[in-house]
């Protein structure tokens, strides 16, 4: 067991819990502490760590950062999740749960400067540095012990306080062997933590988690698992690969990967997309189910530009709405075989719609996110829908008519519909 002294770098090959050099009790142990080499570095409540590092006032008070029309939380500091506040909450729920909580306006240009500074932190350790957002990001150490003059561990406990002392925010870094454990392990000890975990350990340290503590797995498809008895990490462990497989297809193997900690995941400079989605806000709330049909083509057609644009597809789609009472309801359909289709996106998800739209319930906005993604493969057959094949064709068909003579070249019924329900009538 090895130790590390996040104060003062000292380096032990035992494990201690007071360092013997500068007397820190923060410490991080580990048996391969000095050999992992894969990191995630999660920024701890930035928005709220930069507004708090610009206005000293506001250190030991509730933040949000968010507000607006009808707006939601887009951040708060830790003070303010003592109340029950997190990201995404609507503006008057986080105001109820904590009237005395200060709303700050979001400022992200100047945010993405601060995200900069950080990211050139992260380059000066090594070149391999993946941002997958404004405040989080992978990098990968191996090699790098030369030119830092220290193990990856060292590093990254220097660059932690590096951060904190030039920057004025704090991280939490996970170490581990591959991205996927390295994200688990800097959930670990947040905020201002410093956890390690290898894939040695993983099976043991994950099999009494619950499924959704696997990122990744969602409440709809936790769920799912539930009704096939399946609740912890450690339930998933136990079946067969090839029954996952067949039973949920490309999830289940994606599933039993993760069960054990396995992430072949390289770290890639160009940055990785986790989802691509659109949704829409509706100047009036709406209840009514074609109209609301009608709003749900448009995303999809978005949700399948964006995919397709960036040539991948996905096999887990998400309908994403919210009520006129800023209620979020999101439900999820993983596919046999993952796709960019509009049409696609619709088929599944349309009943998923249906099933909300009961009893008058209204919405006042509606989206479509595709998750689970990798590389676009081209037009694979759909075993649970053959036609699909077909629909492929004219869909890529209608495509290039619109690349070529612009997006009026095709037009659906649906969209002539919602330009004759804007305009006004004469």
């Amino acid at each position: 067991m090895e130790s590390l002294c996040r104060d003062c770098d000292f380096l032990s090959d035992e494990q201690i819990n007071v360092c013997p050099s500068c007397g820190s009790g923060r410490l991080v142990s580990h048996a391969r502490l000095s050999d992992l080499s894969i990191a995630h570095i999660d920024c701890d409540a930035f928005y709220a760590a930069v507004e708090k590092r610009d206005n000293p006032d506001l250190k030991d008070k509730p933040v949000i950062v968010g507000g607006g029309h009808r707006g939601v939380v887009s951040t708060c500091c830790y003070i303010a999740r003592l109340h029950g506040i997190h990201s995404a909450m609507p503006m008057f729920k986080a105001r109820k749960a904590c009237p005395e909580v200060i709303v700050i306006k979001p400022r992200h240009a100047y945010y993405a400067e601060v995200s900069k500074q950080i990211r050139q932190k992260l380059q000066a350790l090594t070149p391999l540095v993946q941002m997958i957002s404004i405040d989080e990001g992978y990098l990968d150490l191996s090699g790098t012990e030369r030119i830092n003059h220290a193990p990856p561990a060292v590093a990254l406990s220097r660059l932690a306080r590096d951060i904190e002392d030039d920057i004025g925010i704090t991280i939490s870094i996970g170490l581990a062997d591959n991205k996927f454990l390295a994200k688990t392990a800097s959930e670990l000890d947040k905020p201002r933590g410093f956890a390690a975990l290898s894939q040695d350990e993983a099976p043991a340290f994950l099999a009494p988690k619950p499924i959704k503590f696997l990122h990744g797995v969602g409440k709809q498809l936790a769920l799912k698992l539930a009704r096939d008895q399946l609740h912890t990490v450690g339930d998933l462990q136990r079946k067969d690969v090839r029954e996952l497989a067949q039973k949920y297809g490309e999830t289940g193997l994606w599933l039993h990967q993760r069960a054990h900690g396995i992430d072949n995941r390289v770290v890639h400079t160009g940055g990785e997309r986790k989802s691509v989605s659109a949704e829409r806000t509706f100047d009036k709330d709406i209840s009514d189910l074609k109209d609301l049909e009608d709003r749900l083509w448009q995303v999809c057609e978005e949700t399948a530009a964006r995919a397709k644009r960036h040539e991948i597809e996905g096999s887990t789609v998400t309908l994403k709405l919210k009520t006129n009472k800023f209620k979020s309801l999101t439900r999820s359909i993983t596919l046999p075989t993952p796709t960019h289709l509009a049409q696609t996106l619709f088929r599944v998800t349309r009943p998923l719609l249906e099933r909300e739209t009961v009893q008058g319930r209204a919405y006042r906005l509606i989206g479509v996110g595709l998750s689970h993604l990798e590389t676009a493969r081209g037009d694979i057959r759909d075993l649970i829908d053959p036609s699909v094949e077909k629909r492929a064709k004219a869909e890529r068909a209608s495509d290039a008519a619109r690349s070529k003579f612009g997006k009026a070249a095709v037009v659906t019924g649906r969209a002539i519909r919602l330009d004759q329900t804007r305009s006004p009538k004469s």
